[in-house]
């Protein structure tokens, strides 16, 4: 990804023509090699490290955006003092795979104190840091590179996940890169978790599910299908594999329900969510999950209508090799635990809930999320507002 993105920009590959060592992990900008003063007026090379704001993987003018990082010692000016736009030391923070320790903050001297574009952003940044150098050693610069045409960042993603490269987390995200994710079943709740784990580097997703989407499933689902879609009546894993597909490779679409002749195709997962409502079905997949050692989520509702009003519980319980000990909190009879739910009615927010709960207990397995509690079974009360958790053995 990262010589695309400097090759569709400008700005970058103009500094990248000029001699700059730079390339681009995620949507952080990392230049090389850009020298700077120590306090015992030694000349030193960092990294300069930018985020950048993206359109379609093209940069846009940073034109709220006048921060920087760096990796190195603390730059000072000639005659011994910090450079004065140091805002942060110590910092703890990673951008683009590259621990950063100082925070700056340099506003460029133009009308409105905002970049034009990178380019421009950069230029200033070096100019203070190379300046101070320069006074010790005026032969030191920052453009001694030749163009060097790197290996392209493997991702999942079509385009940079800009999000996570600017937040400085990049560590926790490393987490979530498990090989292979199955859910089984797209239903209302199994739709939302895919629009959820889409958005994480997860190897492959499989999606498993024979049903066609129905007009009525556009009502508990996320987005919005056209009259057109509906009349086409694909496979609930053609409507949603196709729809996440434009974001990230590797979505693999199933049309088929995971029975004992299919089990076996789950022996290679990392992890699996079940969102089905057929208790019999659940029986035969757990069974084999526990025997391959694959860790699950299996998530269900509980709805009912009494006096005009609706109330009842989501329920999320967590399996994995570690503890097995919550199995009896499934329901392996008749139609599941849906009850009322099974005729339809449209609770979307309950459904995404339902997802939410789950794909938050899988990232704290993963430790993305901190757990103190260790739950492996949560009942969330409608009418109630309580989140119930059951720790287990």
């Amino acid at each position: 990804m990262s010589q695309r993105l400097i090759a569709r920009s400008p700005d970058l590959k103009r500094l990248q023509d000029e001699g700059y060592d730079v390339t681009t992990r995620g949507a952080a900008l990392l230049v090389r090699d850009v020298p700077y003063l120590t306090a015992e007026r030694q000349v030193k090379r960092g990294t300069l490290v930018s985020t950048l704001e993206l359109a379609d993987d093209v940069t846009v003018n940073p034109v709220d955006d006048h921060v920087a990082f760096f990796a190195g010692e603390k730059p000072y000016n000639a005659g011994g003092t910090p450079i004065p736009y140091t805002i942060g030391e110590n910092l703890g923070q990673s951008y683009g795979g590259l621990n950063v320790n100082l925070q700056f903050s340099a506003k460029p001297k133009t009308s409105d104190g905002k970049y034009r574009d990178y380019h421009h952003k950069v230029e200033t940044y070096v100019r203070h840091m190379a300046g101070a150098a320069n006074k010790v050693d005026s032969t030191v610069t920052a453009r001694t590179h030749p163009i060097i045409v790197e290996d392209e960042e493997e991702t999942v993603f079509h385009y940079v996940d800009s999000a996570s490269s600017r937040a400085g987390l990049e560590v926790l995200i490393e987490r979530l890169k498990v090989g292979s994710v199955a859910i089984i079943g797209l239903g209302g709740t199994g739709s939302y978790i895919l629009d959820l784990l889409a958005k994480t580097p997860i190897g492959k997703i499989h999606l498993y599910d024979r049903d066609t989407f129905h007009q009525h499933n556009a009502f508990r689902a996320p987005g919005a299908p056209t009259n057109a879609e509906l009349a086409a009546r694909p496979t609930k894993v053609k409507r949603f594999g196709d729809i996440y597909s434009a974001m990230r490779g590797e979505i693999i679409q199933h049309p088929y329900n995971v029975t004992e002749a299919t089990t076996d195709e789950l022996r290679e997962m990392d992890f699996v969510f079940i969102a089905i409502d057929s208790g019999t079905a659940r029986k035969v997949i757990v069974d084999k999950l526990e025997e391959f050692g694959v860790g699950f989520i299996d998530v269900g509702l509980g709805v009912r209508e009494k006096g005009n009003l609706l109330s009842g519980m989501v329920r999320t319980t967590t399996s994995t090799a570690e503890n097995r000990s919550l199995k009896n909190k499934l329901s392996f009879g008749g139609g599941g635990d849906q009850d009322d739910y099974a005729r339809n009615i449209q609770i979307a927010e309950l459904n995404a809930l339902n997802a939410v709960l789950a794909v938050v207990k899988w990232k704290k397995i993963v430790g993305f999320y901190g757990d103190i509690e260790h739950e492996y079974h949560s009942l969330y009360t409608i009418n109630g507002n309580y989140l119930i958790n059951t720790v287990g053995s």
